[in-house]
């Protein structure tokens, strides 16, 4: 069964991008343009995602206020979270060490493919070892 990544990112681009990566190597991708409509979309789902990738800097709802809303809710707080950024907007580090045991990893964009797609597969391998 192919494993299923939400891609929560308010810039289209990034998501063409993420998508294209990510089918190639066999991953069922969704999508969703914002952190509001990721909520919706991940509720929907009713948790049915084996891994987020959540972008931090976006419009309206923003990263760390989706993971904090993930975490608190019983049918989501399962899913492994990899937060995106961009380099540009590195957030503080103490801002980031307050959400740190909320999510598995931290990736800086533009990130290299082979280091995203590692990171990935070692949050999906270690979490089906968890279930």
């Amino acid at each position: 069964m192919r494993k299923r990544i939400l891609m929560i990112e308010d810039d289209r681009e990034m998501v063409t991008l993420g998508r294209l990566i990510l089918e190639r190597e066999g991953y069922e991708v969704l999508a969703a343009y914002g952190g509001a409509e990721g909520l919706d979309l991940l509720r929907r789902e009713n948790g049915n995602v084996d891994l987020l990738l959540l972008d931090i800097m976006m419009v309206g709802v923003g990263g760390w206020q989706v993971l904090t809303e993930v975490k608190a809710d019983e049918k989501l707080r399962h899913i492994p979270v990899i937060m995106l950024t961009a380099r540009h907007y590195l957030e503080d580090e103490d801002e980031t060490a307050t959400y740190a045991d909320k999510f598995e990893h931290y990736v800086v964009k533009p990130f290299v493919v082979r280091d995203l797609l590692a990171k990935i597969a070692e949050v999906l391998n270690r979490t089906s070892r968890k279930g």
